[in-house]
């Protein structure tokens, strides 16, 4: 059994915990660097893959995990990243501009709509940014000078030094550059002042709003950011499809994002990279399993949608902390034994006495 006590305030601010949380992510980024070595092309695809949505994870983790606004459009974001980092590739841009501009323009049009849905919240705020994504993937359809209509375009594949970085491996060290890069982003962003008053809207708005946070301010922001790590992932995701098109923004995917972030572990940055490599999985997961299903039901078009949702519906009804929770919940077990408790997780109601009349 291992205990750890804080004995300096800066503890409350690093990274990590300790010498042994260092160690064991010191030996996941040894394997992970070493793995195009040992692992085949198309797995260095699939995790790539994995890659990509932990970045988008973590953005709509910032906005529902940690502010406490549900988004059910950040397809849109991602296809406004996407489609523009292809296009400016396309008039000769290099490729950090691309990505640098796909970003910014993902955060600003995040601030505009976040400041404009700030007294939504709940089932309210989820249909406004779905009307969002209606619009976004409308606009991709109607306007055929820069996204090509329905019939989309090929994505551009920029070489640097004789070396295409969409090859496998190139690919496959950008996307995890990137990922860590969003990683360390976002943990020194919830770890300043910034994060905190995020976590004190998720937590009650009126408790934050009487400590001196301004909700306008910091609502928007949460969205902008969001935007931003949504944008900077939809970059990347042109590069790993190859050919841009609207149906590939589509209200699917938004469930998809949510789901991945639900299934997880809301609030925790782990969590979000959980529910990636869940959402990643899970289609290959579902080919695989048609082979052993009977013909009339592996040919039903609606299967991955109907199991995304009887997923998410488990998850909330029998394991609400998502993967990331039960993980918790084993390490905890093993800890305790033989001491552990059953009711050491069970949820209790409570309430603050500014909400108890709501």
């Amino acid at each position: 059994m291992r205990f750890f006590f804080k004995t300096d305030y800066n503890q409350d601010i690093n990274l990590t915990r300790d010498k042994v949380d260092r160690f064991w992510y010191g030996l996941l980024l040894f394997v992970l660097l070493a793995a195009p070595f040992v692992l085949e092309d198309f797995w260095l695809g699939e995790i790539s893959y994995v890659f990509i949505l932990s970045i988008v994870g973590i953005g709509l983790m910032l906005l529902t995990g940690y502010t406490g606004q549900v988004s059910l459009g950040h397809a849109a974001f991602l296809g406004i990243g996407a489609y523009t980092h292809a296009v400016l590739l396309h008039h000769g841009a290099p490729f950090i501009i691309a990505i640098t501009a796909a970003t910014l323009l993902s955060a600003f049009i995040g601030m505009v709509i976040g400041s404009r849905v700030l007294k939504l919240t709940g089932l309210y705020l989820a249909i406004v940014t779905l009307a969002f994504a209606f619009i976004i993937e409308h606009v991709l359809v109607k306007w055929e000078s820069v996204t090509g209509g329905f019939k989309g375009f090929s994505v551009d594949r920029p070489e640097y030094f004789g070396i295409a970085i969409t090859e496998d491996v190139p690919f496959y060290y950008l996307t995890f550059f990137c990922l860590v890069l969003a990683v360390l982003a976002a943990l020194n962003l919830l770890r300043s002042p910034t994060g905190r008053a995020f976590i004190a809207i998720r937590d009650s708005e009126i408790a934050a709003q009487s400590m001196g946070v301004n909700l306008a301010r910091y609502k928007t922001t949460a969205f902008a950011v969001s935007a931003g790590f949504t944008g900077f992932g939809g970059a990347l995701f042109a590069h790993k499809i190859g050919y841009l098109a609207p149906d590939a923004f589509n209200i699917l995917l938004s469930i998809q994002l949510l789901l991945m972030v639900v299934v997880g572990g809301l609030g925790s940055i782990h969590g979000a990279i959980f529910g990636a490599a869940f959402v990643g999985a899970l289609p290959q997961l579902i080919a695989i399993g048609r082979d052993y299903l009977p013909e009339t039901i592996a040919r039903q078009p609606g299967l991955e949608p109907g199991l995304f949702g009887i997923i998410l519906v488990f998850f909330i009804l029998f394991e609400p902390y998502g993967i990331y929770g039960r993980w918790l919940k084993v390490k905890l077990y093993f800890s305790l034994f033989p001491m552990y408790k059953k009711a050491t997780f069970k949820k209790q109601k409570s309430y603050t006495k500014s909400e108890r009349n709501r």
